[in-house]
């Protein structure tokens, strides 16, 4: 790690009576920092506030936030910069007190930056549970995703996540798309999985140029005899998926020229 700043002191430490240590209670976003640019930060913002309406936490100041940023940013021309929004301290018990004060935690991590290599994922065999009050929104609650990541082999980044109903959802830490056809589709998010920053990024290109985009159920037979599959996330951008581990599956279609040009404004 870097630097971080708790509600703006440059510290590294929270209360052992923080509501996000003790329950999972808040919120995050990671952004990638390219050339001193906070990429996507109005999309962050949005996903952000949206989190705390649905949780019923105050939401900062988005210009605090960004001073904040920017602050604890400085000169790094490349990096990932985590912030975390919890309900803030209280006793122990599920009920928040009231006026509960949120906490705000900035950290900036040293980060590679964007990789273009292709993707080797496999299928995870960790299922996600149904939580449509907590579908879409990036919470803190993250022990599916960890689990799953535990569990993959060395050499794989990635691997695709199914619901309790055996739909394809997305992967530990990105979205996805299938490329069939002429067509893009990407799973429904309304049970549960988070609605990425870049997926938003690409679904608002597609509505500019009047494209389609099939929002749907999706199985991994589905994903299996699609003709190309692509991953996304803030850190990753758009990344074309090569290989799916332990599947007879290999892609059929060279980059879809409507995710070429969404790619190009996700590190801008």
């Amino acid at each position: 790690m870097i630097r971080s700043l708790v509600n703006g002191i440059p510290q590294d430490q929270v209360s052992i009576l923080d509501r996000g240590l003790q329950f999972g209670d808040g919120l995050f976003e990671t952004l990638a920092v390219v050339e001193n640019r906070l990429c996507l930060w109005n999309l962050h913002m949005h996903r952000l506030q949206t989190g705390c309406k649905r949780l019923g936490i105050a939401a900062p100041d988005t210009r605090l936030l960004h001073q904040e940023a920017t602050r604890i940013v400085a000169d790094e021309q490349q990096a990932a910069l985590k912030i975390i929004v919890t309900r803030g301290a209280s006793q122990r018990g599920y009920k928040p007190a009231a006026g509960a004060s949120p906490t705000r935690i900035l950290s900036l991590f040293s980060w590679d930056g964007p990789c273009s290599d292709l993707l080797r994922i496999s299928v995870s065999t960790r299922h996600l549970g149904h939580h449509p009050d907590l579908a879409g929104i990036k919470h803190l609650n993250r022990l599916e995703q960890v689990l799953a990541r535990m569990e993959c082999a060395e050499g794989i980044e990635e691997a695709l996540m199914q619901d309790v109903q055996g739909r394809v959802i997305e992967g530990i830490m990105s979205n996805l798309f299938l490329h069939q056809g002429q067509q893009l589709l990407t799973p429904m998010l309304d049970q549960c999985g988070v609605e990425g920053v870049v997926r938003k990024l690409i679904l608002d290109v597609a509505k500019d140029k009047d494209c389609e985009i099939i929002t749907g159920d999706f199985t991994l037979d589905n994903v299996l005899q699609s003709d190309a599959l692509y991953l996304t996330s803030a850190l990753g951008g758009i990344r074309f998926v090569s290989e799916i581990a332990g599947h007879d599956w290999k892609p059929g279609a060279s980059f879809h020229p409507l995710l070429a040009e969404a790619a190009t404004g996700v590190f801008s």
